[in-house]
C-alpha cells in the first residue's frame, strides 16, 4: 500500500508563488511515475504536471508551462510542485498521484494513477 500526503497549499495573491509537497510512504519511491492533478469547484479533475520514475522526463498541461515546475527528491521520497505567477484560475484542490511505471511522464495522462493523495487547497485571490 502506498500513501501520499500533500502539503503546502494556502491562500496567495495573484502573481505570487507556492510550493506543494507530496510525501510518499509505504513502498519504494523509485519506480513510480508521479504527478499533480487539480480540481476546481464544479469542474472535473484535470492533469497539471508529471515526472517519470527516473526524473528524466517531465510533462505539463499547457496553461501551466513556464510557470510551474515539477521535481522529485528520491532520497526524501518527496514530490514537489513549484508554482510561480499564480492566477485566480489556478484555484483548486491539488492532488498528488502515483503509478508504478518506467515509461515517460505522459504515462500519467494516458493511464489512471494507481494511488492518490487526499489533496491540498490552493486559493489565488485577484
Amino acid at each position: 500500500q502506498v500513501q501520499l500526503v500533500e502539503s503546502g497549499g494556502g491562500l496567495v495573491q495573484a502573481g505570487g508563488s507556492l510550493r506543494l509537497s507530496c510525501t510518499v510512504s509505504g513502498r519504494t519511491f523509485s519506480g513510480y511515475a508521479l504527478g499533480w492533478f487539480r480540481q476546481a469547484p464544479g469542474k472535473e479533475r484535470e492533469f497539471v504536471a508529471a515526472i517519470s520514475a527516473s526524473g528524466a522526463s517531465t510533462y505539463y498541461e499547457d496553461s501551466v508551462k513556464g510557470r510551474f515546475t515539477i521535481s522529485r527528491d528520491d532520497a526524501k521520497s518527496t514530490l514537489y510542485l513549484r508554482m510561480n505567477s499564480l492566477k485566480p484560475e489556478d484555484t483548486a484542490t491539488y492532488y498528488c498521484a502515483a503509478r508504478r511505471s518506467a515509461q515517460p511522464a505522459t504515462v500519467l495522462v494516458t493511464h489512471i494513477p494507481d494511488y492518490w493523495g487526499q489533496g491540498t487547497q490552493v486559493t489565488v485571490s485577484s
